[in-house]
């Protein structure tokens, strides 16, 4: 494809993926805002729109080799790789953060008082993004591998108790904020997760965990908002034909 003012950031990482890269590199929400055009992000983000259309164009215009084509994957195999790699990171990494968190705060907040803010911001993460996975795996993405399974059956699956698909996937999307905008407080208050030059050990590999995470979450959040949630409505509209 070639990426225009007027093309969405959505479009552009959705057709491939080394493009989001250069939206991390400007400033630019791929994930959460990602409908956004390529000029409302880059007049959100003060980022020269012209410049970030060229680095795209010279991306788009080579061959991808070696990048997972995740457009290309169908519901439950973009579930699977979903919940093997970014919902196990998350388990992973949650109670470690959480735990680094409260150190570095208890130990550094008195003279780094925002220290105490992102402990706090951080155990509010950690109980959302628990609760929001465990509802994605129990309620949601079985759903959307029945739906799947339907269309390629071609027998409609038993009614949802939620109705259209579309309303678990607002309130999924709307977690999906919350959490991208308490890690870009965190990352603000961090500035850009710089640790001071009295920070100890725990505080500087707390600052790089937080970097860590909020890149996957990035990473996550897209492969779930701009490719599994409009796959999911497109089977429930085939669905539908199907009654």
């Amino acid at each position: 494809m070639t990426a225009t003012p007027d093309t969405t950031i959505r479009e552009v990482v959705a057709s491939d993926y080394r493009t989001a890269a250069i939206f991390q590199r400007h400033g630019l929400d791929f994930c959460c805002n990602g409908g956004r055009t390529i000029e409302q992000g880059c007049r959100d983000a003060g980022a020269d729109a012209d410049a970030v259309i060229h680095e795209l164009d010279s991306v788009l215009g080579t061959p991808a080799t070696g990048v997972p084509r995740f457009a290309a994957w169908d519901a439950r195999t973009l579930i699977n790789y979903i919940v093997g790699n970014h919902h196990a990171y998350v388990r992973d990494a949650l109670p470690v953060l959480l735990r680094h968190t409260e150190k570095i705060s208890q130990v550094h907040g008195a003279k780094h008082p925002e220290l105490v803010h992102i402990a706090d911001l951080f155990a509010r993460v950690a109980r959302e993004m628990d609760e929001h996975m465990m509802k994605e795996e129990r309620v949601l993405f079985p759903f959307i591998a029945a739906l799947e399974d339907s269309v390629v059956r071609g027998t409609p699956p038993e009614p949802a108790l939620f109705g259209t698909v579309a309303n678990p996937i607002r309130a999924m999307e709307a977690d999906h904020q919350f959490v991208g905008d308490a890690m870009a407080e965190i990352r603000h208050l961090t500035h850009d997760y710089t640790p001071p030059d009295d920070a100890c050990a725990t505080y500087r590999v707390c600052f790089q965990e937080l970097d860590a995470f909020e890149r996957d979450l990035h990473d996550h959040v897209h492969l779930e908002n701009n490719l599994l949630f409009p796959k999911a409505a497109v089977l429930e509209a085939r669905r539908d034909v199907l009654r």
